[in-house]
C-alpha cells in the first residue's frame, strides 16, 4: 500500500460536479457533429473555444492538422510537466439512436465515446486553470485520428514531445463493460497490437467446367483460411495470446458463375501483446501461405503491415494512477487485473516514447450498447468522474510542497 498522504477527499470531484451540465452540453454538441480522423475542424474549433473560456495559459492548434495542445501552469515554480490525452475523432457508422443529440451527419457517428473523452479533458482544463493547485505544468493533448489513422504518432512526428517534454503521459477510455464509478488500470498490457494482413493468391484462370486446366485460387484460399488457424493453436505457447482473423475474401465476379479467376485476395488482422509473438506469427503466416499455395501449383504473396503497437502500461505509472483512482472512488472500485482487450489503441505510440498509463473508466448503464455499435452513446454520468481523474493525476503527481509520488 502507498503512503496515507495520497488519500484525498472528494474535493476535485465535488468541484467538477458543479460543471456537469455544461460538460454534458459540450459532449452532446460534439456527438451531433462527428468528424473522421484529421477532419475534426468543427471539433477542434469547439475545443479551442472551450479552452479559451477555461482560461488556460496557452493553446497550440494545427498539430497533425487538427490536433490541439493546451498548457496550464500551476502555482508552484517547478519545471516538471505531465501530459493528459483525449482522442477526438468519430467513426464511419450510421447512427441508429433517436436522442435529440444524435449525429447530424449521415454515415458518421461518435460510436466510441471520443466526444466524452474530449469533454472530460476540457472539464479538467477548467478545474486546473481555476485552482492551479499543483507545482509544474499540465499539457492537455487533444488528439485527432485515433481510429486507424495513428494520430498519436502523427502528433509525435510533428514534435509533440519535443515542444512539450512531459515526464509522463496518461489517457483514459470509457468502458461499457464496467459500471459507472469503476476505474481499471493494469501494470502491463491493456490492449493488443493491431496488424493488417493481405494475402494475394495467384493461380491460373479458366472455365469452371474444365477446372483441371486451371489453378483455382479460390480453392487455395479455402485451404489457407483453414491452415492459418493452426498458427495460434500449434505454433504458439498456450500462454501466449494471439488472434488471427481473416475477415475478407475477394475473388472473381459473382455474375461470372463459370469463370475460375486468376487471383484471390484475403485480408484480415493479427492481434498480439508481445513483439516476439508478433514476429513469430508473421514468419509462420509467410511460410504457411507460401507452402499451401505451392502445394496447389499457385503462388501466395503475404503483406504484413504493423499498424499499432500493443498498449503496455508502465508499472510505476499504473500504480500511481490506481492510487489516484482510489482517492476518488475507493479501493473496492479500482481494478488492477482487468483482462486486456484484443482491441488496439494508438496511445501505444505515446507509451513507447514516455512512461505513462492507459486507464478504463466504467460507463455501463441499463440500456447501453458496446463500443462501435450503431446504438452506442456515451453515458454523461461519467463526465465529472473522468474530469476529476484527469485533474487529480496532475495534482498528485505535481503536488505543491515536497511530497511527490516519484522522487
Amino acid at each position: 500500500m502507498l503512503a496515507p498522504r495520497y488519500r484525498a477527499s472528494g474535493r476535485v470531484f465535488a468541484e467538477l460536479a458543479r460543471h456537469h451540465p455544461e460538460l454534458t452540453a459540450l459532449r452532446r454538441d460534439l456527438h451531433s457533429h462527428p468528424e473522421l480522423g484529421f477532419e475534426e475542424q468543427y471539433t477542434a474549433a469547439r475545443v479551442v473555444e472551450a479552452l479559451k473560456a477555461c482560461g488556460v495559459d496557452e493553446i497550440h492548434s494545427g498539430i497533425a492538422k487538427t490536433g490541439i495542445v493546451a498548457v496550464v501552469r500551476g502555482r508552484g515554480t517547478g519545471g516538471r510537466m505531465i501530459g493528459l490525452r483525449a482522442d477526438m475523432d468519430a467513426l464511419p457508422i450510421a447512427e441508429h439512436n433517436t436522442c435529440p443529440w444524435r449525429s447530424t451527419k449521415p454515415g458518421l457517428m461518435h460510436a466510441c465515446g471520443h466526444d466524452g473523452h474530449v469533454a472530460m479533458l476540457v472539464g479538467a482544463a477548467r478545474y486546473l486553470s481555476e485552482t492551479r493547485n499543483f507545482d509544474g505544468t499540465a499539457v492537455l493533448i487533444f488528439q485527432p485520428g485515433e481510429e486507424g489513422f495513428a494520430g498519436a504518432k502523427a502528433m509525435m512526428d510533428e514534435g509533440l514531445f519535443d515542444r512539450f517534454p512531459v515526464e509522463a503521459v496518461f489517457a483514459m477510455h470509457n468502458w461499457p463493460a464496467l459500471p459507472v464509478g469503476t476505474i481499471a488500470v493494469n501494470p502491463g498490457p491493456m490492449m493488443a497490437a493491431a496488424d493488417r494482413v493481405t494475402i494475394r493468391i495467384l493461380g491460373r484462370g479458366g472455365h469452371g467446367a474444365h477446372a483441371y486446366q486451371a489453378v483455382d485460387p479460390v480453392l487455395v484460399a479455402g485451404h489457407i483460411i483453414t491452415a492459418v488457424q493452426s498458427i495460434v493453436s500449434r505454433n504458439l505457447k498456450a500462454i501466449d495470446s494471439a488472434v488471427i482473423s481473416l475477415c475478407s475474401v475477394h475473388a472473381g465476379d459473382a455474375s461470372a458463375f463459370s469463370v475460375i479467376p486468376e487471383e484471390a485476395v484475403l485480408t484480415g488482422t493479427v492481434r498480439t501483446f508481445r513483439a516476439d509473438v508478433q514476429d513469430q506469427v508473421e514468419r509462420r503466416l509467410v511460410e504457411l501461405c507460401t507452402a499451401v499455395a505451392q502445394g496447389f501449383g499457385a503462388q501466395a504473396e503475404v503483406r504484413f503491415e504493423r499498424l499499432y503497437p500493443a498498449t503496455i502500461n508502465h508499472p510505476a505509472q499504473a500504480e500511481f494512477a490506481a492510487t489516484v483512482a482510489r482517492t476518488l472512488v475507493g479501493d473496492d472500485r479500482v481494478i488492477t487485473d482487468l483482462e486486456p482487450s484484443m482491441g488496439a489503441e494508438d496511445f501505444a505510440f505515446m507509451l513507447q516514447a514516455r512512461p505513462g498509463a492507459y486507464l478504463r473508466i466504467g460507463q455501463r448503464d441499463s440500456g447501453g450498447a458496446f463500443l462501435h455499435s450503431s446504438r452506442y452513446d456515451f453515458n454523461d454520468e461519467v463526465l465529472p468522474f473522468g474530469a476529476a481523474l484527469h485533474a487529480s493525476l496532475v495534482e498528485q503527481l505535481l503536488p505543491l510542497g515536497d511530497e511527490s509520488f516519484f522522487p
